[in-house]
């Protein structure tokens, strides 16, 4: 099982980011997946959700802002970050989790994760 995260990098408040996670090893199309950050300090925190049949679930602190999108002919999860805010600074990771039902659950319900991509918003 693979997840490799891509995209991240620094960019000035207001702009974009792409985020990108490519999946291998497993059967994608079946799973939810999410994408979490962590800031230097605290815990893995929970950010943007998409389930198997497409649907989207997203935190407050990015609704609005933050796009999630799946392409399972190329086994690829997407996060599209605009207005980009300095507290967006952290490492975002994508994951993966078996069961829709548990999809929008917390870290612990993920079974697969990326190694991280550090994104960065200065004023």
């Amino acid at each position: 099982v693979q997840l490799v995260e891509s995209g991240g990098g620094s960019e000035q408040a207001g702009g974009s980011l792409r985020l990108s996670c490519a999946v291998s090893g497993f059967t994608y199309s079946s799973y939810c997946m999410g994408w979490f950050r962590q800031a230097p300090g605290k815990g893995r925190e929970r950010r943007a959700f998409i389930d198997s049949a497409g649907t989207t679930r997203y935190t407050d602190s990015v609704k609005g802002r933050f796009t999630i999108s799946r392409d399972n002919a190329e086994n690829t999860l997407y996060l599209q970050m605009n207005s980009l805010k300095p507290e967006d600074t952290a490492m975002y990771y994508c994951a993966a989790n078996s069961r829709d039902s548990w999809c929008y659950g917390g870290p612990n319900y993920y079974n697969y994760w990326g190694q991280g991509t550090q994104v960065t918003v200065s004023l």
